[in-house]
């Protein structure tokens, strides 16, 4: 069965979408709408903006989402994804090349997601850690017991997790997670504490947006980050969205479950490095697995 996975924040690259854009009518169609639903030109941005400007969440979130459905659109037109995913904001990617959103609603939707994310890290001070080599019960019990906020965030993959939550905390939970034996704990270079309970006034916001819109019943199952399980009821995937924001990415579970549920041929669409392929090699090696 084939399988469509759309990355995060991070996925973003100088130049995205160029090629696309000087290559295909169709792309070109899509981003001018683009700019349109925005109303600036996020197009230039993305195809000449340094690294720096593109790792702004304003720019970054819509960015990738446009990329990845673009990409979608007119390289993977030939082949009809049996299952979606998205790792964080690429939900919202996954859902809109399923048909669950348009891409206008889709596009307006991750663009509330940025600002409110935006002002959620301007008013809260947080940040993220990635740890390596250390099974996840261990981190779950460590981050337990911290008084301040920490809490799973990123179940990535085997021997993989990202923690998120107050400074303090994070900065506690590194120096006993080392201790505990992690290979590596790494402070990430991240604007906030996201998905953790920090991030509840952007959820609040994001609520409020995700609720006017009406959802469709998608052309595949969706596999949704909060519960790692297919769906295709849209009142359930809109529930299950408007949670994401202060819940953890079950990428790892949402991999294995797809594995179990006949997902053979694993495209990741959108984004540069094939950053979600490696995820997925490190729960089954033998996993085929392409880029669009």
């Amino acid at each position: 069965m084939n399988v469509f996975l759309f990355p995060g924040q991070g996925a973003q690259f100088t130049e995205m979408g160029k090629e696309l854009y000087d290559n295909s009518p169709l792309a070109r169609r899509m981003f001018k709408e683009a700019n349109e639903i925005l109303g600036w030109d996020i197009d230039l941005m993305m195809f000449e903006g340094t690294e720096a400007e593109l790792k702004q969440t304003k720019v970054t979130q819509p960015a990738i989402f446009i990329h990845s459905v673009i990409t979608a659109k007119v390289n993977g037109h030939h082949i009809i994804p049996e299952m979606v995913a998205g790792h964080s904001l690429g939900e919202f990617s996954a859902l809109t090349v399923a048909g669950a959103l348009s891409f206008e609603d889709g596009l307006y939707l991750v663009n509330e997601r940025a600002k409110a994310m935006q002002d959620a890290t301007d008013e809260t001070e947080g940040t993220m850690a990635a740890i390596i080599g250390l099974e996840d019960e261990i981190i779950e019990e460590i981050c337990d017991g911290i008084d301040d906020i920490v809490v799973a965030a990123n179940y990535n993959s085997p021997g993989q997790l990202v923690i998120s939550g107050s400074i303090e905390g994070i900065n506690t939970a590194v120096e006993l997670l080392n201790k505990a034996g992690a290979r590596r704990a790494l402070i990430l270079n991240v604007g906030g504490a996201f998905h953790s309970p920090l991030m509840e006034s952007a959820e609040e916001r994001l609520a409020e947006a995700i609720e006017e819109i009406e959802f469709q019943i998608p052309t595949c199952p969706v596999y949704q980050n909060v519960t790692a399980l297919p769906t295709i009821d849209p009142e359930e995937i809109q529930e299950n969205l408007i949670r994401q924001l202060t819940s953890p990415v079950r990428w790892k579970q949402t991999m294995e479950q797809m594995l179990a549920d006949g997902g053979t041929k694993f495209y990741e669409v959108g984004g540069k490095g094939g950053i979600l392929q490696g995820m997925l090699k490190k729960v089954d090696r033998k996993v085929q697995t392409f880029s669009l």
